[in-house]
């Protein structure tokens, strides 16, 4: 069983749905609103779990009930919870509107996502882990701390630098797997993608910044994987009715690490993670929506690939 170190944001989700977003200054009518448990980094540790790794996750929570509630059920999802810690701040909140299409729109509040620090990062024992799992949800020098030690380490860092916000690409050059959405791509790489070429595109110029290993995801186009040693992989989506992708591209992420760290070759980890995010998109909410391998198992075995 692969052991793996989250190191990232936990928010308490506050998804609203509506018929259409609204125009700047417009007030317009919610349909209902519902409280799920999320965070990039939580999202991840829970589809790592789910797919079979045993999971660590390191971060800040408030002392507030929102904090409560998320420490309870992350430890529900089966998730080592001794590297969390507590900050005197608010729980990180994110505030999350779904349209008829099932696209979202996201406002983030860090709250005690931005408390973690790097005093907290020197507190943790990497050297337990086989890989470590990064989002860009908590401060930067908390970041910048994890990569430098995982480094001098030697632990594999797979990054998702979500959101791209603030993210400073210099880090770069300490990622063993760079695994971002076309968006992202499209801002750290310069290049426009409006296809599977534009990503070939981004990705090369992204290599050639020396990243070991890169995932571009594409939504229903599927993802991308090229590598330094010349690796190409193309991965199409599986078709499927979308309810919600708020966590479709944690999902994604925690599957294929879970997979990967587990000794499974790329091709086949990409397989399972897109099937993972697919089933991921076909229900509500965040960590609510996250398969498990039983279900992803079922699923593959069900469909033609």
């Amino acid at each position: 069983m692969a052991n793996i170190l989250v190191v990232g944001s936990m928010n308490m989700d506050i998804v609203t749905k509506v018929e259409r977003h609204p125009f700047p200054g417009e007030t317009i009518q919610g349909n209902a609103t519902t409280f799920y448990i999320g965070g990039k980094g939580a999202n991840q540790a829970v589809a790592a779990s789910r797919s079979g790794a045993f999971v660590t996750m390191a971060g800040a929570l408030g002392t507030d009930s929102f904090g409560m509630d998320i420490s309870k059920r992350l430890a529900e999802a089966q998730i080592e919870l001794g590297c969390v810690v507590r900050k005197p701040v608010m729980t990180g909140i994110a505030l999350i509107t779904i349209d008829q299409a099932g696209e979202n729109n996201i406002i983030l509040s860090a709250g005690a996502n931005e408390a973690y620090g790097e005093a907290d990062v020197d507190k943790l024992e990497l050297l337990e882990y086989d890989i470590i799992l990064l989002q860009n949800e908590i401060s930067s020098a908390a970041i910048t701390r994890v990569l430098d030690r995982a480094a001098e380490a030697n632990i594999p860092v797979f990054m998702n630098p979500a959101p791209i916000a603030g993210f400073d690409a210099d880090q770069l050059r300490k990622v063993s797997f760079l695994i971002l959405n076309e968006l992202e791509a499209e801002e750290l790489s310069g290049i426009r993608i409006q296809d599977i070429n534009g990503a070939r595109q981004a990705a090369k110029q992204m290599l050639e910044e020396g990243i070991p290993h890169l995932i571009i995801t594409l939504g229903s186009k599927g993802s991308l994987y090229m590598d330094q040693a010349g690796m190409h992989v193309e991965m199409p989506a599986f078709t499927v009715a979308v309810v919600d992708t708020t966590a479709a591209g944690d999902t994604f992420i925690g599957a294929f690490a879970a997979k990967y760290a587990e000794g499974v070759e790329i091709k086949e980890s990409l397989h399972y993670a897109t099937a993972a995010s697919a089933l991921a998109v076909s229900a509500a909410g965040a960590q609510s929506s996250i398969p498990t391998e039983e279900q992803v198992s079922a699923f593959l075995a069900s469909v033609k690939f």
